[in-house]
Protein backbone atom coordinates (compact mmCIF):
# COMPACT_ATOMS: atom_id res chain seq x y z
CA UNK A 1 0.00 0.00 0.00
CA UNK A 2 1.38 3.39 -1.01
CA UNK A 3 1.35 6.24 1.47
CA UNK A 4 -0.44 9.40 0.28
CA UNK A 5 1.89 12.19 -0.77
CA UNK A 6 2.56 14.76 1.93
CA UNK A 7 1.04 18.17 1.20
CA UNK A 8 3.52 20.76 0.01
CA UNK A 9 5.20 22.94 2.62
CA UNK A 10 5.39 25.83 0.15
CA UNK A 11 3.54 26.49 -3.09
CA UNK A 12 2.88 29.36 -5.48
CA UNK A 13 -0.20 29.90 -7.57
CA UNK A 14 -0.87 32.40 -10.33
CA UNK A 15 -4.09 34.06 -11.49
CA UNK A 16 -3.45 33.00 -15.10
CA UNK A 17 -3.39 29.34 -14.04
CA UNK A 18 -6.79 29.39 -12.31
CA UNK A 19 -9.12 26.69 -13.58
CA UNK A 20 -12.88 26.50 -13.90
CA UNK A 21 -14.20 25.42 -10.55
CA UNK A 22 -16.82 23.11 -12.05
CA UNK A 23 -14.09 21.13 -13.81
CA UNK A 24 -12.04 20.77 -10.61
CA UNK A 25 -14.24 18.07 -9.10
CA UNK A 26 -13.77 19.53 -5.60
CA UNK A 27 -17.48 20.05 -4.97
CA UNK A 28 -20.02 17.25 -5.10
CA UNK A 29 -23.67 18.19 -5.58
CA UNK A 30 -26.10 16.50 -3.24
CA UNK A 31 -29.02 15.36 -5.42
CA UNK A 32 -31.62 18.14 -5.52
CA UNK A 33 -35.32 17.68 -4.93
CA UNK A 34 -37.57 17.58 -8.02
CA UNK A 35 -38.58 21.21 -7.33
CA UNK A 36 -34.93 22.30 -7.05
CA UNK A 37 -34.03 20.39 -10.21
CA UNK A 38 -36.88 21.91 -12.24
CA UNK A 39 -36.12 25.38 -10.88
CA UNK A 40 -32.40 25.06 -11.57
CA UNK A 41 -33.05 23.95 -15.13
CA UNK A 42 -35.43 26.88 -15.72
CA UNK A 43 -32.91 29.35 -14.24
CA UNK A 44 -30.04 27.97 -16.33
CA UNK A 45 -32.19 28.10 -19.48
CA UNK A 46 -32.96 31.77 -18.64
CA UNK A 47 -29.20 32.51 -18.51
CA UNK A 48 -28.28 32.09 -14.84
CA UNK A 49 -24.79 30.77 -15.62
CA UNK A 50 -23.98 34.09 -17.30
CA UNK A 51 -24.26 35.73 -13.88
CA UNK A 52 -21.40 33.91 -12.20
CA UNK A 53 -17.83 32.86 -12.70
CA UNK A 54 -16.00 30.69 -10.19
CA UNK A 55 -12.31 29.78 -10.44
CA UNK A 56 -10.21 27.41 -8.39
CA UNK A 57 -7.04 29.25 -7.44
CA UNK A 58 -5.37 26.65 -5.22
CA UNK A 59 -6.05 23.22 -3.75
CA UNK A 60 -4.11 20.67 -1.79
CA UNK A 61 -5.19 18.03 0.70
CA UNK A 62 -7.05 19.84 3.48
CA UNK A 63 -7.16 23.30 1.85
CA UNK A 64 -8.73 25.12 -1.09
CA UNK A 65 -9.03 28.70 -2.27
CA UNK A 66 -11.64 29.79 -4.78
CA UNK A 67 -12.44 33.13 -6.41
CA UNK A 68 -16.15 33.67 -7.10
CA UNK A 69 -17.64 36.59 -8.99
CA UNK A 70 -21.38 37.01 -8.84
CA UNK A 71 -22.78 39.75 -11.06
CA UNK A 72 -25.26 42.29 -9.70
CA UNK A 73 -28.48 40.81 -8.40
CA UNK A 74 -27.42 37.20 -9.06
CA UNK A 75 -30.01 34.93 -7.39
CA UNK A 76 -27.74 32.70 -5.31
CA UNK A 77 -29.97 29.89 -4.01
CA UNK A 78 -29.99 29.14 -0.30
CA UNK A 79 -27.60 26.24 0.24
CA UNK A 80 -25.08 24.68 2.61
CA UNK A 81 -21.76 22.86 2.42
CA UNK A 82 -20.42 20.03 4.58
CA UNK A 83 -17.26 21.96 5.51
CA UNK A 84 -16.56 25.34 7.11
CA UNK A 85 -15.90 28.27 4.79
CA UNK A 86 -14.42 31.72 5.36
CA UNK A 87 -15.41 34.37 2.80
CA UNK A 88 -13.43 37.56 2.13
CA UNK A 89 -14.95 40.27 -0.07
CA UNK A 90 -12.28 41.25 -2.55
CA UNK A 91 -14.42 43.85 -4.35
CA UNK A 92 -18.02 44.95 -4.66
CA UNK A 93 -20.65 44.34 -2.02
CA UNK A 94 -23.32 41.95 -0.85
CA UNK A 95 -26.22 41.71 1.55
CA UNK A 96 -26.39 38.69 3.84
CA UNK A 97 -29.44 38.70 6.07
CA UNK A 98 -29.81 42.30 7.20
CA UNK A 99 -26.09 43.08 6.92
CA UNK A 100 -24.49 45.02 4.06
CA UNK A 101 -20.85 44.02 3.55
CA UNK A 102 -18.28 45.59 1.24
CA UNK A 103 -14.68 45.38 0.13
CA UNK A 104 -12.46 44.10 2.94
CA UNK A 105 -15.36 42.62 4.93
CA UNK A 106 -16.05 38.94 5.26
CA UNK A 107 -18.05 36.25 6.97
CA UNK A 108 -17.70 32.70 8.21
CA UNK A 109 -20.22 29.92 7.52
CA UNK A 110 -19.90 26.71 9.50
CA UNK A 111 -20.43 23.27 8.01
CA UNK A 112 -24.11 22.51 7.47
CA UNK A 113 -25.26 26.11 8.05
CA UNK A 114 -27.75 27.27 5.38
CA UNK A 115 -27.00 30.64 3.78
CA UNK A 116 -27.44 32.86 0.78
CA UNK A 117 -26.46 36.40 -0.10
CA UNK A 118 -27.38 39.00 -2.70
CA UNK A 119 -24.63 40.70 -4.71
CA UNK A 120 -24.73 44.52 -4.75
CA UNK A 121 -25.01 47.00 -7.64
CA UNK A 122 -21.50 46.24 -8.96
CA UNK A 123 -21.70 42.56 -8.14
CA UNK A 124 -19.34 40.95 -5.67
CA UNK A 125 -16.07 39.09 -5.79
CA UNK A 126 -15.31 36.81 -2.87
CA UNK A 127 -12.38 34.64 -1.96
CA UNK A 128 -13.58 31.37 -0.44
CA UNK A 129 -11.17 29.69 1.97
CA UNK A 130 -12.02 26.12 2.97
CA UNK A 131 -10.15 23.75 5.23
CA UNK A 132 -10.80 20.99 2.72
CA UNK A 133 -10.23 20.21 -0.91
CA UNK A 134 -13.39 18.13 -1.09
CA UNK A 135 -16.87 19.26 -0.07
CA UNK A 136 -20.49 19.16 -1.09
CA UNK A 137 -23.22 21.63 -1.92
CA UNK A 138 -26.74 20.96 -0.74
CA UNK A 139 -29.42 23.09 -2.36
CA UNK A 140 -32.01 24.33 0.15
CA UNK A 141 -34.43 26.06 -2.21
CA UNK A 142 -37.33 23.63 -2.34
CA UNK A 143 -39.89 26.33 -3.11
CA UNK A 144 -41.35 26.89 -6.60
CA UNK A 145 -41.98 30.58 -5.80
CA UNK A 146 -38.24 31.08 -5.14
CA UNK A 147 -37.36 29.63 -8.54
CA UNK A 148 -40.02 31.74 -10.28
CA UNK A 149 -38.42 34.86 -8.73
CA UNK A 150 -34.91 33.63 -9.61
CA UNK A 151 -35.87 33.12 -13.26
CA UNK A 152 -37.48 36.59 -13.34
CA UNK A 153 -34.33 38.10 -11.77
CA UNK A 154 -32.06 36.39 -14.30
CA UNK A 155 -34.27 37.55 -17.16
CA UNK A 156 -34.22 41.13 -15.84
CA UNK A 157 -30.45 41.22 -15.23
CA UNK A 158 -29.09 39.16 -18.13
CA UNK A 159 -28.55 42.04 -20.59
CA UNK A 160 -26.91 44.13 -17.86
CA UNK A 161 -24.63 41.24 -16.87
CA UNK A 162 -23.12 41.22 -20.37
CA UNK A 163 -21.80 44.75 -19.69
CA UNK A 164 -20.41 44.05 -16.20
CA UNK A 165 -16.74 43.54 -15.44
CA UNK A 166 -15.33 42.23 -12.16
CA UNK A 167 -15.27 45.20 -9.73
CA UNK A 168 -11.65 44.42 -8.78
CA UNK A 169 -10.53 44.46 -12.41
CA UNK A 170 -8.74 41.14 -11.79
CA UNK A 171 -9.04 38.36 -14.34
CA UNK A 172 -8.37 34.69 -13.65
CA UNK A 173 -7.48 31.83 -15.95
CA UNK A 174 -5.64 31.71 -19.25
CA UNK A 175 -8.45 33.36 -21.19
CA UNK A 176 -9.30 35.82 -18.39
CA UNK A 177 -12.70 34.21 -17.96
Amino acid sequence: MTEPAAPPRFALFRAKDATDFEASGLMETVPPTPIEMAGSIAAVEAGMLEGTRVKLLFAMPGLSLTHAWFRSGFPLPRHSHDVDCLYFILAGSLRIGTEELGTGDGFFVGAGVPYTYVPGRQGVEVLEFRGSNSFDIRMLANNPAYWDRAVAQVTAQRDHWAQEAPPSGLMFGKDGR
